[in-house]
């Protein structure tokens, strides 16, 4: 009997013949609600998700059939992982899908900030000739310092190559990762040389606001922030007074503490309101690892796994 799956975000079209060859029965539903999906999960054994609705409890203990979820994406946060374990559901993610458009988007961003390209761009186009109110500043004989080195981190370090800097990489969990590219590095290493941090941790209790203003006050020189990860790990306050001191010179953020503009609190619609006013702070809308190959990509990667049975939580 062939086992049946629901696709419950918008995916790559790719995802549902490389499922129909594995023999599933696929169900595209990227509509469908939460409510609607608590509905019918028990018809299935495997869900293929984003992140449209969080898999709690309340959700999975409805899913009496479910094998295995496939999350096209690297973010395990809206993810109950114990309860998982404890019905024995495999899990699969596919960092390695989008860790390469990361990489470039980080870096892209970054040269784009020292070299004020929206500014320039915007003032050109109103008639502005200012060379020396735009003169940027060079990544080379830079230190890069790399919080967290995962498939994402590790991407963004080989995506330096090239560009003359110093790579310093921290990751609490692993050790023995050094190379003639990557300096492995304490976090207070990381805080003594660094003149650019650039995060590349999932989203855990632990990491969970773990960028406070005492901790960038620690950084013994002002340094450019990259946050392509976890808007969470970094409050729009601590953003804006790290800014005002001057413990930022500026920073790159593709990823925000809160993302649905229409459900801010009232401080973070202020504080937001302030960042948003900085020239030294350059966003983008959580797409560091959207481009049209990673799309594709993460597909092969999560039916590859899916097909095999491996799963290695790693950001």
């Amino acid at each position: 009997m062939q086992k049946r799956v629901l696709i419950i975000d918008e995916m790559h079209p790719s995802i549902i013949p490389l499922l129909t060859q594995e023999g599933f029965l696929v169900d595209y539903n990227p509509k469908i609600t939460r409510s609607e999906i608590m509905d019918m999960v028990d018809q299935y054994a495997g869900l293929i998700i984003r992140s449209k609705t969080p898999m709690d409890r309340e959700l999975l203990e409805k899913a009496s059939c479910l094998e295995f979820i496939g999350r096209a994406g690297a973010g395990l946060d809206q993810i109950d992982l114990e309860y998982l374990e404890e019905r024995g559901i495999q899990l699969f993610n596919a960092p390695e899908g989008n860790r390469d458009a990361v990489g470039e988007h980080a870096i892209g961003s970054l040269l784009a900030l020292f070299n004020h390209v929206t500014k320039a761009d915007s003032e050109v186009r109103r008639g502005i000739w200012d060379r020396e109110g735009n003169r940027g500043e060079e990544l080379s004989g830079k230190t890069v310092g790399i919080f967290g080195f995962g498939f994402m981190g590790q991407a963004f370090a080989r995506k330096l190559q090239g560009f003359d800097v110093k790579i310093l990489a921290y990751d609490k969990y692993k050790t023995g990762f050094g190379n003639n590219l990557v300096n492995e590095a304490s976090f207070e290493m990381i805080q003594e040389e660094a003149d650019v941090l650039s995060i590349h941790v999932p989203l855990t209790k632990e990491t969970r606001n773990y960028f406070t203003l005492d901790i960038l006050r620690k950084f013994s020189k002002p340094i450019y922030l990259i946050n392509t990860a976890r808007g969470e790990v970094i409050s729009f306050d601590v953003l804006n007074e790290a800014l005002e001191e001057g413990v930022l010179k500026g920073a790159v953020l593709d990823v925000l503490e809160n993302e649905k503009f229409k459900a801010f609190s009232p401080n973070q619609k202020e504080t937001f309101m302030q960042l948003s006013k900085r020239e030294n702070v350059l966003f983008s809308p959580h797409v560091a690892g959207w481009t049209f190959q990673s799309y594709e990509k993460i597909n092969q990667v999560l039916l590859h796994k899916i097909k095999l049975g491996i799963f290695k939580q790693e950001y």
